[in-house]
């Protein structure tokens, strides 16, 4: 663990260990104004990345060095806050054992206990962080802690980790096997343990992620026996029950119990959670006094300050520093100002919704070598934004994507579970090294995880089906949630549906094939077509009609463009690979190459459902 440095202004509690009520005590760090006995209002923040370690998204556009958690403590000390940094159970100076996003939910609730009974503490506290750190505060504020008076939730917060952040659909999110790889390498455990780290540090993720089941002490995390069970038991969970409605998991199970206080839910287009954000934004603006605030970025995973996402280049105006407010801890600064100390509300929130529409941009290729899309932040008074138009277009058998009622017709694709399509770009964190997050020409190129046709188009696979329109006579804006309602069949017991929405810019000089640029996703496991709880195996041949929840974004589709829908049965390695088999997850099953239809016609109303934004004015 760092050592903690001087800082001027501040004084220092150190290794402070809060009681929990299984007797395990968690390691905290008080950063007090020197001289300011109190008591003050309180900030906390809960983390399993090292209280005194520095994140890399803690930077400004003008400074892309990232700051420790002690130098952004002692701003806020220094500003006449009681900062207040915990090491979550079984992490760095915590004890007991640390089980990913396990115990969060009683533990932050106990950490709250303890705080207003500090003589620092004014019984006001602000919770406050970044991914995990916004799904810890997410968990506790499902009791309603003691004390709890606002929170600031960047990037996390599940609305339900079983419909988003872990699973998807009924699939497997791979994202958690390659942050267990990285996590377990960098775990204390491994760190004062060399024969562990180098058994860890032999293995190579990508010679797994096609490996299904993983088997105790068969997995790259075989030395890390708490990070291989969790990985297991997470993939083997595959039906929504009474584990996956915890407080730990589901903020939308605890609606009722969950905190009234005023939240922020900040997110992006390219982040995991942007689900998860939009889901909790909507449900509690209706029914707590807050206010709750939304704000969503076009950035990936935290990178907040940073103009682009993947490939994709969206203009100055992109990053939240110089536009939605001086800098990211000014911006939070100023919210717990206002709800802990009573001072005038940012400006920059008074709006219910700041969100960032992309589009609009050049096309053609930066200084940098990124396409221009530009875009451009919109204040706005709810979500789904007032006035939208949900819009169906159907999907027409020889490709078209129309909002006319098609003809009779099928289209169908053969999924082979042993050749997946693969994944380029999306919204994903942790990744590395088989994906990458954020918007990409949906093209096969070098270094792609499970390329294997460099330069070719995923829409020239014969496993992927596109929908699109004619080029766009004006432009379109696609902003708020997406579904599709499709009609499918298939030859095997179980199969998987994916689909993704695409801005396709026609040819330019720069990009003389066009560009067909990623904007959201959405899949289904088919089994799970009626219920979550209670999946059922398909009959083969029947048709089914499905929906799939695509994640929400926001974008212009310029005059010239098309809108286009891609549908497969593989995302991978984003999701685990379907063997199709309808065997349950993590069993022992052979692959089966399945035959999958998609029927469209007056009977068969295939369409994909687009919340429209009519121009304003119009």
């Amino acid at each position: 663990m760092t050592d903690l440095p001087h800082l001027p202004g501040v004084r220092i509690l150190r290794d402070v260990m809060i009681p929990m009520r299984d007797g395990v005590s968690l390691a905290a760090d008080v950063y007090l104004p020197e001289g300011d006995e109190g008591p003050l209002p309180v900030l906390l923040e809960r983390t399993p990345y090292d209280r005194r370690g520095t994140n890399h998204a803690d930077r400004s556009a003008a400074d892309p060095t990232p700051r420790s958690k002690p130098a952004i403590a002692a701003e806020f000390a220094q500003d006449g806050y009681a900062y207040v940094l915990v090491d979550c159970r079984g992490r760095y100076g915590s004890e007991g054992v640390f089980t990913k996003y396990a115990n969060e939910a009683e533990d932050g609730f106990d950490v709250m206990g303890w705080l207003v009974q500090q003589p620092w503490c004014d019984g006001r506290i602000g919770t406050l962080g970044l991914s995990y750190g916004a799904h810890v505060q997410a968990a506790a504020a499902c009791l309603n802690p003691p004390g709890l008076r606002a929170m600031f939730m960047d990037s996390g917060g599940f609305s339900s980790a079983f419909h988003s952040g872990v699973r998807q659909g009924g699939a497997f999110e791979l994202k958690q096997l390659t942050w267990a790889m990285k996590h377990a390498r960098l775990s204390p455990l491994s760190q004062d343990d060399p024969a562990r780290l180098e058994a860890l540090n032999a293995q190579d993720v990508r010679d797994w992620m096609a490996v299904n089941p993983w088997r105790p002490g068969r997995t790259p995390l075989a030395a890390a026996p708490e990070y291989d069970a969790f990985i297991r038991d997470m993939w083997r969970r595959e039906t929504f029950d009474d584990f996956w409605r915890a407080p730990d998991f589901c903020a939308a199970c605890h609606e009722g119990g969950f905190t009234d206080a005023p939240m922020v839910f900040m997110s992006s287009w390219y982040d995991p959670y942007a689900l998860s954000a939009t889901e909790n934004y909507a449900r509690f603006s209706r029914s707590k006094a807050g206010p709750v605030k939304l704000v969503m970025g076009p950035w990936t995973h935290g990178q907040r300050s940073v103009r682009h996402a993947g490939d994709v280049d969206f203009g100055p105006a992109a990053t939240l520093d110089g536009n939605l407010a001086p800098d990211y801890l000014a911006l939070r600064r100023a919210w717990f100002d206002c709800w802990l100390k009573g001072r005038v509300a940012p400006d920059a929130l008074a709006a219910p919704v700041n969100l960032f529409v992309m589009g609009g941009g050049s096309g053609r290729r930066t200084a940098e070598g990124r396409l221009d899309h530009g875009g451009r932040w919109r204040a706005e008074a709810g979500w789904p934004l007032p006035g939208t138009v949900f819009t169906d277009f159907h999907l027409h058998a020889d490709g078209g994507l129309s909002t006319e009622a098609p003809p009779p017709g099928e289209r169908s694709w053969r999924h082979d579970p042993a050749d997946p399509v693969p994944t380029i770009g999306g919204a994903i964190a942790s990744g590395a090294p088989v994906m990458a997050a954020g918007g990409y020409d949906q093209r096969e190129t070098p270094g792609l995880f499970g390329a294997t046709v460099v330069g070719r188009a995923l829409s020239d696979r014969d496993d992927v089906l596109t929908f699109e329109t004619a080029p766009l006579t004006a432009a379109v804006e696609v902003t708020g949630p997406i579904t599709a309602r499709l009609w499918v069949s298939s030859s095997a017991l179980d199969t998987d549906v994916t689909v993704k929405l695409v801005d396709v810019y026609p040819p330019n000089p720069d990009h003389p094939e066009g560009y067909a640029l990623n904007l959201t996703h959405g899949v289904l496991r088919l089994r799970f077509r009626d219920s979550f709880a209670a999946p059922r195996p398909l009959v083969p041949g029947e048709v089914y009609d499905v929906e799939i929840q695509l994640f929400p974004t926001s974008n212009l589709f310029a005059a010239g463009h098309r809108i286009r829908l891609d549908m497969a049965s593989s995302n991978f390695p984003h999701f685990d690979v379907n063997p199709g088999s309808g065997a349950p997850a993590g069993e022992a099953s052979g692959a089966v190459v399945a035959i999958n239809r998609i029927h469209t016609g007056p009977t068969c109303l295939s369409r994909l459902v687009l919340p429209i934004v009519p121009a304003r004015g119009s």
